[in-house]
C-alpha cells in the first residue's frame, strides 16, 4: 500500500512543480512543492500552512473482481488546504481559494500514475498503476445533517478546537477522492 501511496503524492508534488513552481513549503528545511502527506509529517509539526495541500489517508478497501490474483485496492484520500488570500484586508481569500481549486483539479489530471517503488535508488517500476476519481469539493463546516451522530459529535467538538484555536479568518477547503491500485500480494 505504501509504494501507491508515495507513488500518488510524489506524482501531485511533480504536477504541480510543473503547473506552479513557486507554490512551495518548507518541511523540516527542505523546500518541497506544497503537496505534503500528514501522516510524513513529523508529530511536532507545526500547525497547517496557507496555500498548501495536506493529504491524509482514510479506510482502504478490497474490491472484488480485480485482476488475476493481485488484489484491487480502494483507498480513501482527503486533500485540505486554506488560505488567508495575499492582500492584507484578506478581501482576495475566495479568489485564492479558487486559483488553488484549479490547481489541485490541473494536478489531477490524468488521474493515473504509475506505481513506483521509491525505497530504492534508482527507483523502481512495479508495472501497474495507481489510478483515482475525481476530487469532489467539500466546504469546512459543520452544516448539514450527519447520517452518523458519532462522527457528527466528533467533528463539531474538533471545529469548536479549530476555531478557538485559529481566529484568523481563513477559508477552507476539502477535497474527497478514491484512490485505487492493485496490491502487491497474490492472493490464493
Amino acid at each position: 500500500m505504501q509504494f501507491a501511496k508515495d507513488s500518488f503524492l510524489l506524482a501531485l508534488q511533480q504536477r504541480l512543480a510543473a503547473l506552479n513552481p513557486a507554490r512551495t513549503v518548507t518541511v523540516n528545511g527542505a523546500t518541497v512543492p506544497a503537496v505534503i502527506a500528514v501522516e510524513n509529517l513529523p508529530p511536532a509539526a507545526s500547525q497547517p500552512q496557507p496555500n498548501c495541500f495536506y493529504v491524509q489517508w482514510g479506510a482502504a478497501n478490497v474490491i472484488d473482481g480485480g485482476a488475476g490474483s493481485a488484489a484491487l485496492i480502494s483507498l480513501a484520500c482527503v486533500i485540505s488546504y486554506y488560505t488567508l488570500g495575499t492582500a492584507q484586508t484578506m478581501v482576495d481569500r475566495g479568489r485564492v481559494l479558487g486559483e488553488l481549486d484549479e490547481e489541485l483539479l490541473g494536478i489531477c489530471q490524468p488521474p493515473y500514475t504509475e506505481k513506483t517503488d521509491y525505497t530504492q535508488a534508482p527507483s523502481a517500476d512495479l508495472g501497474t498503476r495507481v489510478f483515482w476519481t475525481q476530487p469532489s469539493f467539500q466546504e469546512e463546516t459543520t452544516s448539514g445533517v450527519e447520517d452518523n451522530l458519532a462522527a457528527y459529535q466528533s467533528r463539531v467538538v474538533r471545529r469548536a478546537i479549530y476555531e478557538q484555536a485559529y481566529q484568523d479568518a481563513r477559508v477552507e477547503r476539502r477535497a474527497e477522492m478514491t484512490v485505487f491500485f492493485f496490491s502487491e500480494v497474490t492472493l490464493s
